[in-house]
């Protein structure tokens, strides 16, 4: 009988927690469709914000600045949110 690593022991601690919910290969597809749209939305509103963020930089407005990156981390944080929340559907879905 071999000793198991800390990490076997968590993922059978996991798996008792809350066990693996086997996908069907549509769900997996839409998981991947709806990451892929939503890295393309992240991906346009860090462009947006980021253009906003270098004239204000020119123009020397820090405040601006400040607002424009707090929020770019709000975006993304609320479109990451949005996100696992769809694949969350998708996921429950399988039951």
């Amino acid at each position: 009988m071999s000793m198991k690593t800390a990490y076997e022991l968590a993922m059978e601690r996991l798996g008792k927690t809350s066990p693996t919910v086997k996908l069907t290969d549509e769900q997996k597809k839409e998981i991947a469709e709806l990451e892929s749209k939503y890295t393309a939305k992240l991906a346009e509103r860090e462009l947006f914000l980021k253009g906003e963020i270098v004239k204000a930089i020119d123009k020397g407005d820090a405040e601006a600045v400040e607002q424009l990156e707090k929020q770019l981390l709000s975006d993304r944080k609320s479109l990451r949110a949005d996100c696992e929340e769809k694949k969350d559907k998708v996921r429950s879905s399988a039951r």
